[in-house]
């Protein structure tokens, strides 16, 4: 199992490799998003051997898994942080430290994720390991969004998940346009606007979602109760729920099957492409099955750590539960992803950065967000579309801002600095915000 892996129904089987592998790495390279493929760049190639010595094949073959899932990133130095979460809680040290320590853990499991996915798709083929990568995407943001719901705190779920598209949309995006322009600034950047195009033609779409539910607070006349009001907002809500994970499995059809080629940022001709050809499983697909499985209850279970204690922490540090939701949460949560999409645009490859940024935020807001509505309905909590008025109008700004940035299908570092310093701006506004909120929001604040 180490090194190459040699099952026979493995896509690395054939003996010839340096016959084959530009044939097979090019169909399973078009399964790779964006994501995965920024996630990459934090990875490292693992050295086995040491471990090729061991004479029993059941330990060489657990130890070579172990040395390529748990070492084989430059992120397992934050590894430590998940065994002093869990004894922390045990040993009833400070909530703020565990929340802490929480976030810092979940940091490189959410890179491990999308190598586990990645290492699946040599062996499922390039479009079910596409839908598995997109699926997989935002697996954190998820799993922390229904944990909160079955704790019924519907404010931190929405505010996390507001974040995690404003982080994306301004701080992701920012940051990569912002690094790119500085380090390539005697040439040009360019990228190809058709992926971006789409994906503003769906985030307005979601943006139109939560836009009508808040409109229909301020439009009802004097006469009409507020029970009934809530009831059309949680109605309409629902309903749009379903529109959006309708547009969201179109999306997928559109990306994974009829216009692949607008996606296929990694197709560019360059050193990058020749590196992506020669790459092959290293784990099996079942020891990947396992240790996906094992990442994602690990996940759990620090999302569990954070929604219960994101209230004291709250109080410790002094800061707002908003501001912590929207703010913290998507840049410790999202950390390795953002850092792969900045390592890109370093590299000129803007079409990769723009396709984590946009990509993820519009799988939050298409596809995460709906989830969440349809999951509170099946639990019967009360949770519509409406983020609230200053939350909401963030979103809109964020969103067109973005798009005129990107319309011309170039970038320089100020498009980037634009970006940045709107995302600084949105974040003192919830630093500073002790604004009362609805009744559902403001027992969190």
């Amino acid at each position: 199992m180490a090194g190459i892996v040699t099952e026979p129904w493995s896509v690395a089987e054939n003996g010839n490799a340096s016959m084959t592998a530009k044939g097979s790495s090019r169909e399973l390279r078009l399964g790779r998003t964006a994501h995965s493929m920024s996630s990459s760049s934090l990875r490292k190639k693992s050295d086995l051997r040491v471990i090729q010595k061991v004479p029993y094949k059941g330990l060489k073959d657990f130890l070579s898994n172990l040395q390529e899932v748990i070492l084989g990133t430059k992120l397992a130095i934050l590894f430590p942080a998940i065994p002093a979460a869990i004894i922390c809680t045990y040993c009833g040290v400070s909530q703020p430290w565990i929340f802490g320590l929480s976030l810092l853990g979940l940091t490189p499991l959410a890179e491990r994720v999308s190598f586990l996915t990645e290492q699946l798709a040599f062996y499922t083929g390039p479009t079910l390991g596409g839908l598995l990568n997109a699926t997989c995407g935002n697996a954190t943001e998820l799993i922390i969004a229904i944990l909160a719901l079955t704790n019924n705190k519907v404010a931190v779920v929405k505010y996390s998940l507001l974040g995690s598209i404003l982080s994306n949309l301004l701080l992701v995006l920012g940051t990569s346009l912002f690094c790119g322009g500085i380090a390539n600034i005697r040439r040009e950047q360019r990228f190809d606007r058709k992926q971006a195009d789409v994906n503003f033609f769906l985030l307005l779409m979601g943006f139109l979602c939560h836009l009508l539910p808040l409109l229909v607070e301020y439009l009802a006349n004097g006469k009409t109760s507020a029970a009934v009001l809530s009831d059309m907002q949680l109605s309409i809500s629902r309903g749009f729920s379903i529109v959006m994970l309708i547009s969201y499995i179109a999306y997928l059809v559109f990306q994974l099957w009829t216009h692949r080629q607008l996606f296929d940022a990694q197709d560019q001709e360059d050193e990058y492409d020749d590196d992506v050809e020669q790459e092959t499983a290293v784990i099996s697909f079942w020891s990947g099955f396992v240790w996906l499985v094992g990442m994602t209850l690990v996940i759990a279970l620090l999302s569990e750590y954070v929604v219960a204690t994101i209230e004291e922490a709250s109080d410790k540090w002094n800061l707002s539960v908003s501001f912590i939701s929207i703010i913290l949460l998507p840049i410790v949560g999202n950390a390795a992803e953002h850092a792969g999409a900045v390592i890109f645009a370093f590299k000129n490859k803007l079409d990769i950065s723009l396709g984590v940024a946009l990509g993820s935020a519009t799988q939050i807001g298409l596809f995460v967000v709906p989830l969440t509505i349809v999951v509170a309905w099946i639990l019967g909590i009360n949770m519509d579309l409406n983020f609230g008025l200053l939350e909401t109008g963030c979103l809109a700004v964020s969103i067109i801002i973005t798009a005129f940035t990107l319309q011309d299908g170039s970038s320089h570092y100020m498009k980037g600095l634009v970006l940045l310093l709107c995302y600084f701006i949105i974040a003192i506004c919830f630093f500073v915000d002790k604004l009362p909120q609805s009744e559902e929001f403001s027992h969190l604040k």
